[in-house]
């Protein structure tokens, strides 16, 4: 299948592994970029530049298709080495960054130098023009339905995506309750070029973590996440567990008065714990709506060859079959 991200990025499929906390390691991304779609390394789970640039050679030594970094800008006391973890991009010879957080407009200028090409995640039609603006090569438009921090709108993909596709001249990627051919059909129907899948490829064969996490994604439904750190105007939408229930339960205790520290414990480091040691109620941790779509743990060559298949049916056969004349 051929889109504008497929031509942008050089990849066989418009299928984009997002950036995940402690999951995006050089295993994922490269069985992602070895099977067709865009793999992504996410920049900040390596604590220094110098394990990102181990990661990108681990990476570059499984795959010789293209694949990418994410670099998630953060309003943080005591920020990231960014200068380095850069160098460490280009001087690995990756070619793509996705860009997350706050606005990466200081940064474009030295990846655009070295001829990297930039992806960055909106949740609003608002912040993906700007992203146009600055100079980035394409957004990714994450709906209300997505897991991590949808933003603060609450508009999901069926109204912020043909939204984004009257304003925009770049192209984008769905992001948010993509899982199957079905996903992929009625992304590109509504104005997008392609699909952007976090959670899906959590639970696949390759992705780095524990059983138990991937175990709890195929078991839970649709109505099993939760929105977290909403007064905080850091929503948050992660998986139901016993953390989670007690995050939720300070929330409405404290109200308006609440503040980080207040729930430290359920959302501070916990993410080793929960995807390495697979302690399931160690803490809060990202997951969409869209798990109530996923069933099984295959392979990620074995999970897109299928959503690619998929979607060949339904554009040929099901949607063809609507056509008069």
């Amino acid at each position: 299948m051929k889109t504008r991200i497929t031509e942008l990025f050089g990849i066989r499929h418009p299928i984009i592994q997002g950036g995940m906390h402690y999951v995006g390691f050089a295993e994922l991304a490269a069985a992602v970029s070895n099977a067709g779609g865009l793999g992504i390394i996410t920049g900040l789970t390596q604590k220094t530049p110098e394990l990102l640039a181990n990661e990108i050679r681990r990476c570059r030594e499984r795959t010789d298709r293209p694949f990418g970094v994410n670099l998630t800008f953060l309003p943080t006391v005591a920020s990231p080495d960014y200068p380095g973890y850069i160098r460490a991009i280009v001087e690995g010879g990756v070619k793509i960054v996705e860009t997350a957080g706050n606005n990466p407009q200081k940064w474009l200028p030295v990846l655009k130098e070295h001829g990297i090409k930039v992806i960055h995640k909106c949740t609003s039609v608002r912040h993906s023009l700007k992203a146009e603006a600055i100079g980035c090569d394409a957004v990714s438009v994450d709906g209300f339905e997505c897991g991590g921090h949808p933003g603060e709108d609450d508009v999901p993909n069926f109204i912020l995506l043909p939204r984004a596709a009257e304003e925009l001249k770049i192209p984008f990627v769905a992001s948010g309750g993509m899982a199957d051919g079905r996903s992929l059909v009625a992304a590109l129907a509504l104005g997008a070029d392609g699909m952007n899948m976090g959670t899906r490829f959590i639970a696949t064969k390759e992705a780095p973590v524990h059983e138990h996490v991937k175990q709890a994604i195929v078991a839970a439904s649709e109505l099993d996440t939760r929105l977290v750190m909403r007064p905080l105007r850091n929503t948050e939408r992660v998986l139901r567990n016993a953390a989670v229930d007690e995050l939720l339960r300070k929330e409405r205790e404290l109200g308006s008065g609440i503040k980080f520290e207040d729930i430290i414990e359920q959302v501070a480091g916990v993410y080793p714990k929960i995807m390495k040691e697979g302690a399931m109620d160690a803490g809060a941790w990202s997951c969409g709506m869209v798990a109530g779509l996923i069933r099984d743990v295959p392979s990620c060559a074995e999970l897109i060859d299928r959503i690619m298949a998929e979607a060949d049916t339904i554009i040929r056969q099901r949607l063809a079959g609507f056509a008069v004349g």
